[in-house]
């Protein structure tokens, strides 16, 4: 093993680590530099051992790969999956059940893809296995790469083996742009968007060999690293053009080290040093152990760790990769197995981890019990979580959509026009104003987006938020009000976006934000009602329902709006609180997740709001 790609391990564990630990903001590069080492690495594990055998048995190398990856993969699944089973809420086991068994058969990566592109899970807590997406993509890159290599050089290509690997890494890289650029979740998780990475690592073996300034390169490429550590964050576009920073500085040490150039003594020494190269060599458990460390205790805890904590987890992190290196993994190295039985044990292995999913999954609660001082009452979980009924019509829209659907609801042949228009802090009084629009024979119209609100502000992009379809989408949904002339418009959005960089003066921008779209809808001739936010949990009420007191399960009250002269306020606010926000109200749990209301109080709410509605001569008793 070459020393300085063992440090350069202990480097991409560490950022990583910190990343997630909440030290630095852009560590997640750290990813980036074990697979452009795997890349350089496994290629010339592969070119090797066709100059010696003149072949590339499979049978053989897969039965590596999995001898050095799964049992330790394994053992931290597994304890992630029991500890998770005992001590998380049991309203969490269903999507616990999941992950495990898409860990356990190496998809993890299209399934947090997936799963992180519902605008309505940006604010959830992450699972403690989602950091098997990228042994998903190495795994599937594993699956790939030997038979491509084989094809070639057994073909007599070998000459023409660097034009071939530039080609699909060129593709990789384009279609890495595009899908950043258009769809950024999956990006992140593919692997036809990361093979690039890859494919950078097999270039600088099969590159020319040239004598250059190494010292120099690799201080230049160690700055790369440190800045794209620290100035990359989570609304980087991330892979895209941003990631050409990280891989060609780990790219341009690994050349250095390749060509045999030398490094800076300072830098060898930190490389090459006894602590390098031991969280070099732990640096695969440490990956593996570090995120349910983490998370664990704040799914448990329902709240995020001190700093004492974090330290207390990275510690216990790098004692239990210790460990697990020992006694797991060397222990398996110097092993000797027959490549079938490797396979034996490695199928029983997965469907071990597959069946702890099941079983995990199958014992997902269905209910929530609640004691109080009257008794105890019981919760029908569905029930609580259930959506509006606009989710399934396909009228409450996500991302990518920039124009809504028909999506008319109460009396269709009425002459008065009622629209709800905002993001889903809107979508979830679609319960109460459908069944107010119903009773007194009007048409309601539903504009709502997720994560998109009416007020005509700016937002910062964020995972697979874009500010661009949203804005498209409420210019859509404006000139349509403008076309439709509504007797009322509805308006209601959540009120703790995030403004974009730079804006000191948050109510400022809402306010400006709020005249635009008052402004933007004068030719409708519409009377504009704002609905203000309702309160914002202090946690996913179900789970915390589920695993805590009822008294530990609030919220507190979000801030009343509007604040244009011209924009009337519905403050729904006494609805929801007295001197507290509780959970529970009138034997109705409130809230359906972490921001939403439910659905049967939106539905509990109609009595209120229609008299609300009648005050302000909006409707008739």
């Amino acid at each position: 093993m070459i020393l300085e790609i063992q440090g350069l391990r202990a480097l991409a564990v560490l950022l990583v680590v910190a990343f997630h630990a909440g030290f630095i903001s852009g560590g997640y590069v750290g990813v980036d530099i074990f697979y452009v080492i795997s890349g350089y690495l496994i290629t010339g594990l592969l070119l090797r051992e066709f100059d010696r055998t003149g072949t590339i048995s499979f049978r053989a190398f897969y039965a590596r790969r999995l001898k050095r990856l799964l049992p330790s993969s394994f053992i931290v699944l597994g304890s992630t999956a029991i500890v998770g089973f005992i001590f998380m809420p049991s309203s969490t086991r269903t999507s616990l059940g999941r992950d495990v068994m898409a860990g356990a058969l190496y998809v993890s990566n299209y399934l947090f893809a997936w799963w992180q592109n519902d605008y309505q899970n940006l604010g959830a807590t992450p699972s403690p296995v989602i950091h098997f997406w990228s042994l998903a993509v190495e795994e599937q890159f594993y699956l790939l790469w030997p038979l491509f290599i084989y094809v070639l050089v057994k073909r007599g290509k070998r000459t023409q083996l660097f034009s071939w690997i530039a080609t699909i890494t060129a593709i990789s890289f384009v279609v890495s742009l595009f899908m950043t650029s258009r769809y950024p979740i999956w990006a992140f998780y593919s692997l036809p968007s990361r093979a690039w990475e890859l494919g950078t690592g097999a270039l600088i073996l099969l590159g020319p060999v040239r004598k250059l300034s190494g010292k120099f390169l690799v201080l230049i490429c160690l700055g790369g690293l440190i800045i794209s550590s620290t100035l990359f964050n989570s609304n980087t576009a991330f892979p895209g053009t941003a990631a050409l920073l990280p891989v060609l500085s780990v790219a341009g040490i690994l050349y250095s080290v390749h060509c045999a150039s030398g490094t800076p003594r300072s830098i060898e020494w930190i490389l090459r040093s006894r602590l390098a190269q031991w969280l070099g060599a732990i640096s695969y458990p440490a990956y593996l152990w570090h995120w349910p460390v983490l998370v664990l205790p704040i799914a448990i805890l329902g709240r995020q760790l001190t700093l004492f904590e974090k330290i207390f987890a990275i510690a216990l992190t790098f004692l239990l990769s210790g460990f697990t290196h020992r006694y797991i993994e060397e222990h398996f190295r110097r092993a000797s197995y027959k490549p079938s039985r490797i396979y034996l044990a490695s199928a029983m292995a997965t469907l071990v981890s597959i069946t702890l999913g099941v079983g995990i999954y199958s014992a997902s609660a269905t209910s929530i019990h609640i004691s109080s001082a009257t008794g105890t009452t019981t919760f029908s979980l569905a029930n609580i979580t259930q959506k509006p009924a606009i989710y399934a019509d396909g009228c409450q829209i996500d991302k990518g959509v920039t124009v809504s659907g028909p999506c008319e609801y109460g009396d269709l042949h009425s002459s008065k026009t009622w629209v709800l228009f905002g993001d889903s802090h809107a979508a979830q009084w679609f319960p109460t104003l459908n069944e107010i629009a119903s009773s007194h024979r009007i048409r309601l119209i539903v504009l709502t987006k997720s994560s998109c609100p009416s007020v005509s502000v700016t937002l910062a992009d964020r995972g697979g938020f874009k500010n661009a379809p949203c804005a498209t989408w409420r210019t859509n949904s404006i000139a349509r009000i403008n076309r439709t002339h509504p007797d009322i418009v509805f308006v209601s959005s959540f009120h703790h976006y995030l403004p974009p960089q730079g804006i000191s003066n948050e109510r400022q921008w809402w306010n400006d934000g709020e005249t635009k779209l008052k402004n933007l809808l004068i030719s409708s001739h519409s009377r504009v009602i704002s609905i203000s936010d309702t309160p914002l949990p202090n946690s996913d009420i179900p789970v915390c329902l589920s695993s805590k007191t009822l008294s530990s399960c609030f919220a507190k009250i979000s801030p009343s709006t509007s604040w244009v002269p011209s924009i009337d306020v519905i403050n729904p606010n006494p609805w929801f609180c007295s001197t507290t926000c509780p959970a529970v109200l009138d034997g109705i749990v409130v809230y359906r997740d972490t921001t939403h209301m439910s659905v049967s109080f939106a539905q509990h709410l109609v009595a209120p709001l229609t008299s609300t509605l009648i005050s302000m001569g909006v409707a008739t008793s």
